[in-house]
């Protein structure tokens, strides 16, 4: 009886961790292997402030591939400033949303990413390397102008990265059907800091 017992506790215990394993394993994995922002640094000019940083881990293999295959993906992201003041209610006082679009011409064999945030044209580069850089590095990114923020008061900078959705044409969803699993998007970053 107390060995039929211990058995079967140990059988229903060894099930337990090995579900608890099956469910946390994938979150681990794609933990390993998420979209994370770093390098963040802020800096002025005489009449604005600046962010820079960088998205790392963004380009996936599956993202890889469907660059590779001709399909547009653009980079969202999402920064805004709070002015805080130890309330539970922070002062939202800059919201911005910028994009970036790559895309491959595989007959020229060059890659296209446009920065419309920048003011600039499209670059052309025949570097995957060099274009997913320009896709995931921010500089000079202009947060708001400096007469607007109050010297002495304290300020939170949230920034956050996102793979747009991608559209198909209804001929092509067959063909790419793993595009549904290469999206992602980082947690918000925050840097508090006193002007």
């Amino acid at each position: 009886m107390i060995r039929s017992s211990f058995h079967r506790t140990t059988f229903i215990l060894f099930i337990s961790v090995g579900a608890v394993l099956f469910f946390l394993l994938p979150s681990l994995v794609s933990a390993e292997q998420a979209a994370i922002i770093k390098n963040i640094k802020l800096a002025n000019t005489r009449d604005d402030l600046l962010t820079y940083f960088d998205v790392k881990k963004a380009f996936t293999k599956k993202i890889n591939q469907a660059v590779l295959n001709g399909i547009p993906t653009t980079f969202s992201f999402y920064i805004t400033l709070y002015k805080t003041d130890g309330s539970w209610f922070d002062k939202k006082i800059s919201d911005i949303q910028i994009k970036s679009t790559l895309k491959y011409n595989s007959l020229k064999k060059e890659f296209s990413v446009l920065r419309p945030w920048k003011n600039e044209k499209a670059i052309i580069t025949q570097s995957f390397e060099d274009a997913k850089s320009l896709m995931t590095e921010m500089d000079n990114l202009k947060i708001i102008a400096l007469n607007k923020l109050v010297k002495g008061n304290k300020y939170q900078l949230r920034i956050k990265a996102k793979l747009d959705k991608v559209t198909l044409p209804l001929s092509l969803h067959h063909v790419f059907f793993f595009v549904s699993f290469w999206d992602f998007e980082t947690n918000w970053y925050l840097i508090n800091f006193t002007y």
